[in-house]
């Protein structure tokens, strides 16, 4: 019987020596003259064990990991092909406490399955959502979407049945699906793996959505800096066309439903919706006034959903198992699960899938494992660059979107980026601004000329010039943009600036400017 030997083609393994180990582990199958066979899987999402090597062993994945190349070798020596003791074998994966103890919804095929083989996307229950959609009235969809409690995974929260029943119910001629997969927040790294790991899943999740809405037109927005992502994205949607998924009639419904994969050209402002329309329309991308809504007038005028690559990924589970599965994890307002993204100076970085309600310290101490230096924690930034700094005091605020907002902060995309206490939080002021300037697409005044400011202020008490004249005018500059900027990248980055004065006074008091004496 063959033996199948898992090696990640996700973009971390592969950045940390994947596709060298999958060549020695090539040779040394050819050499021995072994009955293996390579499967190139997703990430499980446990980056320091990267690259992970799995050998399924009596119907169980035994791993080893972190492999290089100069170390298969030994492995195969070993016994590999049989889970054989060696110091880099784990025992079996899904043993590991960082998985076993994680609720996987919509990651639950990621880093098992080959990602672009349908069958295998089939066997571990692809497509069942999609099927029982197919044989639903629209509105029924929606509401069994709009039941699950599901919100928009990309960072603003909004209900995501809400927005679809809205395009529903708006008349129109052509109506569209656009996956916001412009991924530029530091720190996340879910959608990225979504696609490359399990491309078919958010496939059937636009699929839902379109049978939902009655859109026949689909389109994923993308980076350019996510080349592994579009190239599998591509060919599994060409495989699907090809099985009837996509295309005329979606799983023999006689309801039409395509899509096509759209590559951005790097501006982090384009992760703002209107923005993405413009851009996707072979324009600049600039921010549009609200009203219209999208959902009223979007891509080319017409009624458009637009949700986040997390969002629709989660739809295919919430179709097969139904609203009440979904709706039962989580807490208030935010149910269901929810994928971490633990990075930054973490000794446990990676992808961690979990029901809404941890706190702040369990994902950062007990999860994290604490800072990567084993110095002790001084901030954590949720909500990628433009999330606010919280510091140990809130350490005990559960993860959910209104407990977050109540201490000025936000989940956003749910990357969490951790600090040691040599971080300088007046430095990483100045970058929120000075990131903010570098993005900003420029059409309203206080994003634009705000931002600049901003890091003028910053530099200002940086050199102890009047520190608290301009403290005040830093508070008073991000005031202006929260409240006058046209999307949330103005509106945000008051976030990380004023959590930064607010929790750690002591780096914006720094020692006066001492004039040379004449």
């Amino acid at each position: 019987m063959t033996v199948k030997i898992y090696i990640p083609r996700d973009a971390a393994a592969l950045s940390l020596g994947a596709e060298k180990v999958a060549k020695a582990v090539a040779q040394e199958i050819a050499s021995r003259g072994l009955d293996a066979q390579i499967v190139r899987n997703g990430s499980r999402g446990m980056f320091w064990l990267e690259p992970l090597v799995e050998v399924e062993v009596e119907g169980k994945r035994i791993g080893y990991g972190p492999v290089k190349a100069k170390d298969v070798a030994d492995i195969f020596e070993a016994g590999l092909i049989t889970g054989g003791a060696h110091p880099l074998c784990l025992g079996e994966v899904e043993n590991l406490p960082f998985l076993k103890e994680q609720t996987r919804l919509t990651f639950a095929r990621c880093g098992i399955t080959d990602p672009l083989s349908l069958q295998d996307y089939e066997a571990h229950g692809g497509l069942k959502g999609l099927r029982r959609a197919a044989g639903m009235a629209a509105a029924d969809i929606v509401k069994e979407v709009t039941d699950s409690g599901l919100r928009g995974r990309g960072g603003a929260g909004f209900p995501t049945g809400i927005k679809w029943k809205t395009v529903l119910d708006t008349p129109g001629v052509r109506k569209y699906i656009v996956c916001n997969a412009d991924e530029g927040d530091s720190g996340t790294f879910a959608d990225r793996m979504i696609m490359e790991g399990d491309p078919f899943v958010l496939i059937e999740g636009m699929a839902i959505a379109g049978l939902a809405t009655g859109a026949t037109k689909g389109f994923v927005y993308t980076r350019s800096e996510y080349p592994h992502a579009i190239a599998v994205m591509t060919e599994a949607v060409e495989i699907a066309r090809a099985a009837g998924i996509l295309g005329a009639s979606v799983l023999g419904s006689g309801k039409a439903f395509d899509m096509e994969i759209r590559t951005g050209a790097g501006a982090y402002v384009c992760g703002e919706e209107t923005s993405l329309l413009n851009s996707l329309e072979g324009k600049r991308g600039v921010v549009r006034a609200k009203p219209p809504l999208p959902a009223h007038k979007g891509l080319f005028d017409c009624p458009t959903v637009i949700n986040n690559v997390i969002s629709l990924a989660s739809v295919p589970v919430i179709m097969d198992k139904g609203a009440a599965f979904y709706r039962d994890f989580g807490m208030g307002r935010s149910r269901g699960t929810i994928p971490l993204q633990i990075a930054g100076n973490v000794k446990y970085a990676g992808l961690y899938e979990t029901a809404f309600g941890l706190s702040l310290g369990d994902i950062v101490d007990r999860i994290g494992g604490g800072t990567r230096t084993g110095r002790p924690v001084k901030a954590v930034q949720v909500g990628g660059p433009l999330g606010a700094y919280f510091p140990r005091a809130l350490f005990d605020t559960p993860f959910d979107y209104e407990a977050f907002a109540a201490k000025d902060g936000l989940i956003g995309h749910a990357g969490i980026v951790v600090f040691d206490d040599t971080a300088d939080m007046l430095k990483q002021a100045r970058f929120a601004m000075e990131f903010c300037a570098v993005e900003s697409c420029g059409k309203c005044t206080p994003c634009r000329i705000g931002s600049i400011r901003g890091v003028e202020t910053a530099d200002n008490i940086a050199r102890g010039i009047e520190p608290e004249k301009n403290r005040a005018l830093l508070a008073d500059l991000c005031n202006t943009m929260k409240f006058g900027s046209l999307c949330a990248l103005g509106g945000f980055t008051p976030y990380p600036v004023m959590s930064a004065m607010t929790h750690f006074p002591e780096d914006f008091s720094p020692a006066p400017l001492i004039e040379a004496a004449e």
